[in-house]
């Protein structure tokens, strides 16, 4: 790897596991700190590990982003751990899927606190941080130099829509607002705010219902994850790359976003999908 984010701090929330442990094993790679976050300690610690052993810098924030508190800590574990924070990555997530006529409120609110209201909270605790940087970089005569990054992440569900996913829908497309938003903010303060939204992408979530781990448990509740082989199908006849993408295929999509080519591109949504219009 050429290290191009070497030096950053990075923080990825959800990166214990799927997409969000390649896009902390990538940003790793290319020289980042970087701060893993799972739900579970034990996923969180093992891609520490793995980071380590590979010659580069982690640790690990477990807890669910959704609590109160969880923000604030997040973000200072990069301070405390590293100095600083440049790189957020909102990534954490999972789908509670329902028809809206069978879809309770609390199935519409954990949907939205996670995907939506925790990146909001991420954010808001880095803001401050961005802002003292800002500041310095000024008083440094750094400016643009030193560029910093948020990306969130976002689905092809919040862009077109899909059956069965009101909450989800929702969630995701209010990301983009979100970084659209802050985009306009940020700016003076040498950031950027980018968006990627992921189409079928092989995960646990996507399994073929039937494999193992066919649930996961957030909050007491088990939740039953991935897709009918007949859902699956007709997904990838969809998607004119002909299959579903890998997990790292989509953390390259992030890091695009974190590299330093990007440090002039800000307010963009980036589908990484193969194609994939649902």
């Amino acid at each position: 790897m050429n290290e191009r984010v070497k030096g950053r701090v990075a923080i990825v929330s959800g990166s214990g596991r799927g997409i969000g442990r390649d896009i902390a094993l990538r940003l790793a790679a290319e020289g980042a700190a970087v701060v893993v976050n799972d739900l579970d300690e034990a996923p969180a610690r093992l891609v520490v590990e793995e980071i380590r052993t590979a010659g580069g810098r982690a640790t690990a924030c477990a807890g669910d982003v959704t609590e109160a508190d969880f923000a604030e800590r997040f973000v200072g574990t990069a301070v405390s751990e590293f100095g600083d924070v440049d790189i957020v990555v909102n990534n954490a997530g999972y789908t509670w899927d329902n028809v809206i006529q069978k879809m309770g409120d609390d199935q519409w609110r954990a949907i939205l606190d996670v995907h939506l209201k925790a990146p909001f909270r991420i954010l808001r605790a880095a803001g401050a941080r961005f802002r003292e940087a800002a500041q310095r970089d000024i008083e440094a005569a750094d400016r643009p130099a030193h560029v910093r990054k948020v990306v969130n992440i976002s689905s092809v569900a919040g862009i077109y829509g899909n059956a069965g996913q009101a909450n989800y829908a929702s969630a995701k497309a209010g990301v983009v607002g979100l970084t659209r938003a802050l985009a306009k903010e940020w700016g003076r303060y040498g950031v950027t705010v980018n968006c990627v939204a992921f189409g079928l992408i092989s995960t646990r979530l996507t399994q073929t219902l039937g494999e193992e781990d066919a649930q996961i448990e957030v909050q007491g509740r088990s939740i039953a994850v991935g897709l009918k082989a007949s859902t699956l199908e007709a997904f990838e006849q969809r998607i004119p790359l002909g299959r579903a993408g890998t997990s790292r295929e989509a953390a390259n999509g992030v890091f695009m976003l974190c590299a330093p080519e990007s440090d002039y591109i800000t307010g963009q949504l980036l589908e990484v999908g193969g194609g994939l219009v649902i």
